[in-house]
């Protein structure tokens, strides 16, 4: 047996409360190299001679590790735990709080062998908003999903045209009024949940070089009609989320524009992260870097000092003052990793006294630990999961078997209410949209976006997915909408799927998860709570047999899940 494979860290992701009386416990061996786990448990107060013990179930297997778990039942709230180890090579080990050792029974006795749980404070959970697991969202970019009042349109607004290929300065006119011109459309969707991207005052299309947080921009509308959104929207059922960028300002905002005139004797200088006066005005295009730090190396991006006491109760103001006055439901953050936890630990808590199920969603390309236990966030844009679907559906760059050992690694980083608040999308403002990731293959499109829906977390569709639109990276994914494709056959299967996942909305947004692929090469998603869901995927190029009677399907009839095929049952 591989004893340095054996591993399990109390109070993290792998020993959490779901309960005042339980507790989650994952433990990690070396892959096809333990035969059985089993949990010895008592209260803290007595002798160990009185555990109870229970095998641990494996939930499944990683690309090195094998992974299991178990929940406890704590009478006391209290407890104390050991782990007994046997080998398919028929070695015999306890993993305990100060290592591994022999099994015997002066080992398994020996309280030091048992790590602790003090007490189970609920206080100390890492708890989400209930909502959050049944919502299905929808991402919009303002500026290209409908132009619902021609008055306010830019100078120099072109023709919405979705066949266009936007440039990075062009503007089509979308705004506020034509989101809700077409709230009775994504209610007849099945959406539930509205993503914004930034509509606060700025100098771009995009908005994430902000100049005035406290104003919505002049070409979107004003607050009086982000209040009727808002006000609209929940009438519908649905919540909505805004996008922010706390990490740094636009050049043209009063403040930086301050320090650009008066230098270090600007009110403003320590709050940004300036090397050198007076700061260099650098236009774009020209390769000097500038004197201050920003966002990469965007000089009209000037990066704030969030560790600046002044900055942060200038961006909490921000960060009240939406839910205060307008009710919103969420924030999703911009470039959330270059800002200090110390601020994001106080944004948390500034937001929840609030609006105790206030959601918050950082944008984290990469592994979230360190942000998400239970005091920053309450997820993230679940970039590492989602990449990876597209890297065996789209790109075919990972195996079935690759991509289902790497989900369920994925899976085992964040304890299991995270894991049902993510932030799941196969597209957004940021990258290519799916179908054209899919080369144009409508089917393969649909199949990757079914996959993505039976996962655990809470999936994001993209503006224009459920028209079938195309688009290459930023900024051809940002075409004006199509609404000409409503009611395709693409649109009804995207909104099929929808009613699919609020239907069982308890069982995939709150339910076990294994992910397996089957001897003859589907890959096999089962989702337990309720209700049992099981769905198989066809990624080979080859017809493949299939018993029983599918509820959701694509390319499945008399017996054979074709290639690109969907079967989906319910027991």
């Amino acid at each position: 047996m591989q004893l340095a494979a054996l591993k399990h860290r109390t109070e993290s992701e792998d020993c959490f409360v779901i309960s005042p009386h339980h507790v989650r416990i994952r433990f990690h061996s070396a892959k096809n190299d333990v035969a059985k786990v089993i949990v010895h448990y008592t209260d803290n107060y007595l002798d160990t001679k009185t555990d109870k013990k229970a095998d641990l179930k494996l939930l499944g297997h990683g690309q090195v590790s094998d992974h299991w778990g178990i929940t406890l039942k704590a009478p006391y709230r209290r407890l104390k735990y050991t782990f007994e180890v046997i080998g398919k090579d028929g070695s015999h080990v306890i993993v305990g709080d100060r290592g591994i050792s022999s099994f015997n029974s002066q080992n398994l006795n020996a309280d030091s062998s048992y790590f602790k749980l003090p007490y189970l404070h609920t206080i100390d959970m890492t708890t989400v908003p209930q909502w959050v697991k049944q919502t299905v969202w929808y991402q919009i970019f303002p500026e290209r999903f409908a132009n619902g009042d021609t008055n306010n349109d830019p100078q120099g607004t072109k023709k919405w045209q979705p066949s266009d290929h936007p440039g990075r300065e062009d503007y089509y006119g979308g705004d506020l009024q034509g989101i809700i011109d077409h709230l009775d459309y994504l209610q007849e969707l099945g959406v539930t949940g509205l993503y914004l991207c930034p509509i606060f005052k700025a100098s771009s299309n995009h908005k994430y070089d902000t100049i005035d947080y406290l104003e919505i921009d002049p070409a979107f509308g004003d607050k009086q009609l982000f209040a009727e959104l808002v006000e609209q929207a929940h009438k519908r059922g649905m919540r909505v989320m805004l996008d922010a960028v706390f990490n740094h300002l636009g050049s043209q905002s009063l403040q930086w524009q301050d320090v650009v005139k008066n230098g270090a004797k600007s009110k403003f200088a320590d709050w940004f992260h300036i090397n050198q006066f007076p700061v260099n005005h650098i236009q774009a295009g020209q390769k000097a870097m500038p004197n201050y730090d920003t966002f990469a190396f965007e000089p009209s991006m000037p990066k704030l000092n969030t560790a600046n006491p002044a900055v942060q109760d200038f961006l909490l103001e921000i960060a009240t003052y939406w839910v205060k006055y307008f009710d919103i439901d969420a924030w999703r953050l911009d470039v959330a990793n270059e800002v200090d936890h110390h601020f994001w630990r106080r944004f948390h808590a500034a937001l929840t006294a609030i609006k105790p199920d206030f959601y918050i969603v950082g944008e984290i390309w990469h592994s979230a630990r360190p942000w998400l236990n239970g005091d920053e966030f309450t997820a993230v844009m679940n970039y590492p999961y989602t990449l990876q679907i597209e890297e065996h559906f789209f790109k075919k760059t990972k195996t079935a078997q690759a991509l289902v050992a790497a989900l369920t690694d994925q899976l085992m980083l964040y304890r299991d209410s995270t894991n049902q608040a993510m932030m799941n999308m196969l597209d957004s403002h940021d990258t290519a949209r799916i179908l054209t990731l899919a080369q144009g293959d409508q089917e393969l499109a649909l199949q990757a976006l079914t996959f993505m829906f039976m996962q655990t977390g809470s999936p994001c569709i993209y503006y224009g997915t459920e028209m079938g639109m195309t688009g290459g990276n930023d900024p051809d994914c940002r075409k004006p909408m199509d609404w000409s494709k409503k009611n395709s056959a693409v649109w009804q299967q995207v909104q099929q799927l929808i009613a699919f996942r609020k239907k069982y909305a308890d069982t995939l947004g709150q339910g076990e998860i294994s992910l397996t692929v089957t001897a003859t090469g589907l890959i096999k998603v089962v989702r337990t709570k309720d209700v049992k869901i099981t769905a198989y995927f066809n990624t080979t190029t080859k017809n493949v047999a299939l018993t029983g009677q599918a509820i959701l399907q694509q390319n499945f009839a008399n017996g054979l899940l074709k290639p690109k095929g969907i079967a989906i049952e319910v027991e």
